[in-house]
């Protein structure tokens, strides 16, 4: 993982309840309530929920104290190279990539443009965020529940695969994973929770309503709200 900025994995039903705690976590890592925000809908195109889910987060991120926060419209692989959006992001201190469907959005992301200007943005200390899908395709493996099979993802977070929804049903995709997946560490994330890498130590720290588990080599472990732990460690 590239060592210079900060990365925020949520686990869904991210708009709302605790999940200010996070938010704001990585608002102040930003640079503050005037750092520029970018919210990609990218992964909600599919289902033409796009510009709901995109208004969606910019009002929460308004609600937050937040002053510049622009939804971007990254629709689709074409978009992901438009000149204007490749420029929004490098300029962007928080760049959040909302739910939908993990297989698209990253279809959209690889080896564009878009996603480089987001690791240059990331190697210069901004947060990358990911809700939900966001948070999947984030990571070396995501599980495309569509498609029903494991996927090669940005890898932003090599050796990890996050199960969203943990303490809905993200949890029932666990048993299948570690058979899969067996030298990945699998990190079940519940609703309205978040953990944020802040590149102190290694250390990750989960914040709001629940907690991380963590599935790995055979063991199971529970991290919970306000704990710091390391993945490496299991």
């Amino acid at each position: 993982m590239v060592d210079n900025g900060y990365l925020l994995l949520e686990g869904g039903a991210e708009f709302g309840g605790q999940m200010a705690e996070p938010d704001l976590w990585a608002i102040e890592l930003a640079g503050g309530f005037d750092a520029p925000i970018s919210i990609l809908p990218t992964a909600a195109a599919p289902d033409h929920n796009d510009q709901r889910a995109g208004q969606n987060g910019l009002r929460w991120f308004n609600q937050l104290g937040a002053r510049q926060v622009a939804v971007l419209p990254l629709v689709d692989r074409v978009s992901a190279d438009s000149p204007e959006i490749v420029q929004a992001l490098r300029r962007s201190r928080l760049i959040y990539l909302l739910g939908g469907f993990p297989g698209y959005l990253y279809q959209s992301l690889a080896g564009s443009q878009s996603w480089q200007a987001m690791l240059s943005a990331y190697r210069t200390g901004a947060v990358i965020a990911g809700s939900s899908a966001g948070a999947m395709a984030l990571c070396q493996h995501f599980y495309d529940p569509h498609a029903g099979q494991v996927m090669a993802g940005l890898n932003l977070l090599p050796g990890a695969c996050v199960l969203p929804h943990h303490n809905t049903f993200g949890k029932r995709w666990a048993e299948k994973l570690v058979v899969l997946l067996p030298q990945d560490i699998l990190i079940g994330i519940d609703e309205q929770t978040g953990l944020i890498h802040d590149g102190k130590d290694g250390l990750w720290k989960v914040y709001g309503k629940g907690g991380v588990t963590l599935y790995h080599q055979g063991a199971q472990r529970f991290i919970q709200p306000g704990a710091a732990f390391s993945v490496n460690d299991g």
